[in-house]
This record gives C-alpha cells, structure tokens and sequence, in this order.
C-alpha cells in the first residue's frame, strides 16, 4: 500500500499549486488607459501615498512611523534608495541594519501599505549629493547622469545588484512593489540625454521585467526632457500651483490613464540661513480633496520627513551655495518626532470622503523628556588629536588637492603649510576663483583667526613668522543634491593666498572624527593644556544619566556657533545656532541609555564656544529661530526670503 500513497500524493498536491498559481497570475497592477485608472488585481484602484524615507528614520521606529501612515488613510508608502547609502566604496555594498531596505519593505507589508519605489539612480531627496556616491568624482572629468561611460558603468554595476533584490518584492511577484520611478526628475537636469534614459529604461526592464510598471516624474516645465516613450509620465506639484493648468499639461504627454501627483508638497525644506518652512493646513487639503475630486492618485511629499543625521544632508545653489538643515522635519503630518499634527487629522478626514479609513485612534504623540542645563568641559582642541584623527598620517602636495583626491567623502580635513617668510602686518588671506568649498576654519600656530566661506565675502587678515603654521579646517556643508547636480567637489580647489603670494607644499590630514568620538575618546584623552578662552575647532563632552525611562528629546545649544554633535557615539548632525533657523537636534529615545546608565554627548565646536560652554535638552523643537533672518554677505544679491521655486526632490 505504500508505494500507493506516494504515488497519490502528487495528485494531491497537484490542484493546491494550480490554486497557488493561479491566485499569483491574478496579482497586478496595470494602466486602464480606456477608464484613466489603475486596475489593481483587475479591479480599479487609487492610491493614496505618503513619503517616508527609511535612511532618515532609526530602524528601531520604522513600524511606528509606517502603522501611524496607515491609520492616516493611506494605502501606499513611496521612498528612495539612495545609492550613496548602500555602496560607499565601488563595489562595497551594505544592506545591514539601517540600511535594510528589505527589512523596511517587510514592515510595509505588516502595515498594509503597498510601495511606489525610487531607486534613481539619481532621487536628489534634498540627500547628499542626490544620492549619488561622492566617488564618482574620483574621475574628474565624469559627467554625472549622462550617457558618459564611465558613469553608465557604475550604474549598471549597482543596478545589477540592486534590482535582482528587489524583483522578488515586485506585487505581481507576490511582494508589495506596485511601480517603480526610472531615475527622477530629469526634465530638470541641463543635459536632456535621451539616449540616458533609454539606457536606464532598458536596464530596468531586463533586471525586473515587462510587468512591473515603470514610470517618471518631473515638474511641469521638466515633461519635455523628463518623460519617455514606455514609460508611464507623472507630475509634481505643491497646493499653490494651479491644478487644472498643470494636469492640462500632463495630458499633452500622458492623453489617457490615471492623472497621478507624484509628489504633492505639504510642506518644504530649511536652509540653513532662512526662516523655517510650513504650508498652511487649509491650501494642502483644500489641494488634496480637488485631486481625489478629479480620480488623481497621489503620493504626498513628505507624509513624515525625519533627520539628516551625519552628514547626509544635501544643498542647493541658487544664486549662492544654500546647505540644507539636520533637521527635515519638513512641517510633514507626522512630525520629525513621529507625532501626528493638526495636518495629518485634517488630511485624514479628506481621505475619508473618497476612501475607508482604518478604525481607531492614532497613537498618541511619544513621550518627551526635558533635562539640565548641563555643562561640557574641554577635551582640548582639534589639533591636539591629529595622531587619532588621521592615524595614516598626511598626504603631501606642493597645491592642495580636493576631498575626492584623497578618497574622504564626507566631513573634514586640515590643509596644513608653513609660511616662508614673516608677515608683520595684517594680511588678507584669501581662496580666488570661489575656491573654499565649503567652510574653512583658519588657525596660525594654533590659534583661531577667522573662517571663509563659499559663495560668501569675508575679509581676513593674517600675520605670523616665518615658519609659522597655518591650518586650514576644510567642512563639506553637503554636496548639491538638485536640478544642474554639477560635480561638487569638496575642500580647497585652489590654492590659498596671503597677499600676494600663492601658498605651495601643503599636508593634508584626512579627518576620521566619528572614530575618535566612538573608540579613542573613552580610553586615549590627551592630558593637553586648556586655554582660557578657547577658540576654533574644539571638542567638548558630558556624561549625564536618565533616572527614569526617558523619552524623545530634543539638544539645544544656547551661545554655541556651528559644529557636529554625537550621543552615545551617534553623529546626530550639525547645529549651526548661530545662523539658525534650526536651534535644536532631535534625539530619539532609542539613542538614550536609560534608567541611572551614562550618557556620553561629545561636540565639536567649529567657532566659538559660549563663557558657560552648557547645553540642555528640551521637550519640543525649536526650528523656525534664525538671528539672521536678512543676513547676506552673498556674492548674489538675491534676498535670504525670496520664495524658492517649487520643485527639486
């Protein structure tokens, strides 16, 4: 008997595939160009998307942030993958622990939300360098998003990694992934390559396949160069643009299927220098109920924005270098601290009119946490540490040679030389041709003189002996992450020069700050001299302990200038109080040793430091603070508050 049973359990399972099969074969999500919709599953279908970047949240509150979308009304989650995030060195690829992506698209899943991915290459995402990855420009000469060989070999290399991963999530594969955006918003790219395009469209369709849906967004004066044969065309719009005109528009390269807003602004980006962004409650729902009124799908850019930590922040150029805050709160329905705003219950109840809104309450705000104020004392100056900063030791060259020559990415480096003759009167100090890219922190023999900037008009003068040193403190603020992305090289591009004389034979020291905040400062203190009134690039720390549980906080930095901040040996970003408009860096709670344990709150205080060098934790944000709301040494004569145009993601 049996060999019987064995033979009848393939008939057995035999009707069970068929089944399986056949409910795979019913999954998909097509264009109904006859009744301008989407059919999902052969049935009509809308989303209602929001923008949720996973590299700007701590993985730890992915689900939170993802189930409070999903009790909003939506039924969609859109994101980027920034390249630079996952593939720092050619070749050296991570997708582990914040970085995994797939984990992220796993907790979509759990939170009923289909996906609208963005894999660039290019996403701009206001992201360094537009997601790029700053060894690109290792090649000088390469043309970033073009048809340039050298940066299609690149692409194509990541791609055949990254794609491969992602088809098994394509919806139609039995994963989440609904329509994936080719590149993004090349219409606003100067160089119009089409062949580009083509080649990007037909590397996407060979790693993933004909039943994915492909598509581009651009704003409306980017359909042109942007959009492209076989693949579906989408457009981007804020609530202050006129909707009958743009979709009128779209329909010119789009005749028939669904009208789809691919990013819909509830809010804006912060430059550091001018007032805090925010869109009013009213224009973003009056906007979003028209759109549902016509059968639009849209995705809102951004439902949740979160934080630039490190240095990922990108920067625009518009007129000047415009470096772009820690903070990308973005005035979203859920706040930087994930907690629903006004905002996000007002666009709730539109949803509600045209769709089902999951029953029950959103979670309540998290709980937040106030402590101090707290005194810092002086670990010792930037210089003091050079053997743990760059434990390789300098690169020489007779001129200074930029980041990307060196292989640093991100942060800083000291351009040190030694002057050949004695300067006994005040001097000017100066990079021609707009050379300092971004920030420099000027030191002779040690002791701080001034800083230069791009873009910006500083007068500084030097003296000092022959032989004396100057060191120069090179900080990318952030590589240009939109529209013209041309390559942004960081540090001294030229030589500098004191009055006359161009200054040659230059070390330079390529800084590992996070490694000595993380490893060496616990163990390798330098048992320096401390000045009385220290000034110029110095480190400060604390350790404090949380006798409760604690909660969501957030770092403000009273009398303190510009600098990076780490907790528990996380860079939390940059803090630039003096300029605002952002006064305070959001510290989730995750981050916090709590209950009586010590936490250790390192900074490096880029300027000048407050006579009480304090710092207290708040339990609300300050960002919309600038104290120099009109203030312009800028080469251009644009104003700080002119209006940005609405478009650049």
């Amino acid at each position: 008997m049996a060999p019987k049973k064995l033979l009848c359990l393939p008939s057995l399972l035999l009707p069970l595939l068929t089944l399986l099969l056949t409910q795979a074969d019913t999954r998909s999500f097509v264009v109904d160009r006859d009744h301008d919709r989407f059919l999902l599953d052969g049935a009509p279908f809308r989303y209602v998307s929001g923008s949720l970047h996973y590299f700007r949240v701590p993985r730890v509150l992915w689900a939170d942030r993802l189930f409070k979308m999903r009790m909003s009304g939506l039924n969609a989650v859109q994101f980027y993958v920034p390249w630079n995030y996952h593939e720092p060195e050619p070749g050296v690829y991570n997708f582990n622990a914040s970085r995994d992506l797939f984990a992220f698209l796993k907790e979509a899943t759990l939170a009923n939300l289909l996906v609208i991915l963005r894999p660039g290459p290019y996403i701009c995402a206001e992201w360094e360098m537009g997601g790029l990855p700053a060894w690109l420009l290792r090649k000088p000469k390469i043309h970033l998003r073009t048809s340039d060989p050298d940066f299609l070999a690149a692409v194509d290399s990541w791609f055949k990694v990254l794609l491969p991963k992602i088809h098994p999530w394509l919806y139609h594969n039995g994963g989440n992934i609904i329509s994936i955006q080719v590149e993004n918003e090349y219409g606003s790219y100067r160089a119009c390559d089409m062949s580009y395009m083509r080649h990007l469209a037909g590397l996407f369709r060979a790693l993933l396949g004909d039943k994915i849906l492909l598509f581009t967004t651009d704003g409306p004066e980017g359909l042109k160069c942007g959009s492209l044969q076989g693949l579906y065309t989408t457009i981007d719009f804020g609530p202050a643009d006129n909707m009958t005109k743009i979709f009128a528009l779209l329909r010119k390269y789009e005749p028939r299927g669904p009208l789809v807003n691919s990013e819909y602004y509830t809010g804006w980006l912060d430059y550091w220098g001018q007032n805090h962004s925010t869109r009013s409650v009213p224009a973003v729902t009056k906007g979003l109920e028209n759109m549902l009124k016509l059968g639009a799908s849209v995705n809102m850019y951004m439902f949740h924005g979160g934080t630039n930590f490190g240095y990922w922040n990108g920067a625009d150029e518009k007129g000047r270098f415009l470096p772009i805050t820690t903070s990308y709160d973005y005035d979203a329905p859920i706040s930087e601290a994930g907690d629903p705003t006004p905002k996000l219950f007002a666009i709730r109840d539109v949803i509600s009119k045209f769709q089902e809104v999951p029953l029950g309450p959103l979670p309540p705000p998290s709980p937040k946490m106030m402590l101090g104020p707290l005194s810092l004392h002086l670990d010792g100056n930037l210089l003091d540490f050079l053997d743990f900063l760059c434990p390789q030791g300098p690169i020489c060259s007779i001129l200074p040679m930029t980041f990307e020559a060196v292989n640093q990415d991100h942060g800083y480096m000291l351009y040190r030389t030694y002057l050949t003759h004695t300067v006994s009167e005040p001097t000017q100090f100066w990079v021609p041709n707009n050379g300092v890219h971004d920030r420099a922190y000027v030191m002779v023999d040690g002791v701080f003189q001034g800083v230069l900037e791009r873009n910006m008009k500083h007068n500084l003068f030097l003296m000092g002996k022959k032989g004396a040193k100057l060191d120069v403190l090179l900080e990318n603020m952030g590589r240009l992450s939109f529209g013209s992305n041309s390559s942004d090289f960081k540090g001294l591009l030229e030589p500098p020069i004191l009055g006359q004389t161009v200054l040659t034979q230059w070390l330079m020291f390529p800084l590992k700050v996070d490694n000595l905040v993380k490893w060496w400062f616990p163990n390798q203190l330098l048992k320096s001299s401390h000045p009385q009134n220290p000034s110029g690039p110095t480190f400060y720390s604390a350790t404090f302990p949380i006798l409760d549980s604690g909660g969501d906080t957030f770092l403000f930095l009273p009398g303190w200038t510009k600098g990076q901040v780490w907790i528990n040996g996380f860079n939390l970003g940059r803090y630039w109080t003096k300029r605002g408009p952002q006064q305070t860096l959001y510290v989730p709670r995750p981050l916090l040793f709590p209950r009586g344990a010590l936490n250790k709150i390192t900074l490096l205080e880029l300027e000048n430091v407050p006579l009480q060098p304090q710092i207290q934790f708040l339990d609300r944000p300050i960002l919309n603070s600038t104290t120099h709301k009109t203030y312009i040494y800028s080469l251009s004569a644009e104003s700080a508050s002119e209006p940005m145009e609405l478009s650049g993601h």
